[in-house]
């Protein structure tokens, strides 16, 4: 429960998320926030507080398929968030 909630605690703050400056590369915490609650919650769990799968889908009620499919999502989307600026500074 501790590491769920410095995780959140983390990812919340605002001084920790700022917003990047136009042209500058945006940052992967501002980018993880503004994913949708139904896709940030298993990635901030999975990966900022270093549960497993299984775990995840326990505390949020969730099919472990459902998190481990989240998941994919969520990277899919950050991929091509991050991706697409990479492509524009080319």
């Amino acid at each position: 429960m501790e590491r769920e909630r410095r995780a959140l605690r983390r990812a919340g703050q605002e001084e920790s998320v700022r917003q990047a400056a136009e042209g500058d590369e945006p940052s992967v915490r501002l980018v993880v926030q503004s994913l949708p609650e139904r896709l940030r919650d298993p990635v901030l769990l999975y990966y900022f507080a270093d549960l497993p799968v299984r775990e995840v889908a326990a505390r949020l009620g969730r099919a472990e398929g459902t998190v481990k499919s989240d998941l994919h999502t969520a990277r899919e989307l950050l991929r091509a968030t991050l991706g697409g600026f990479h492509d524009r500074i080319r």
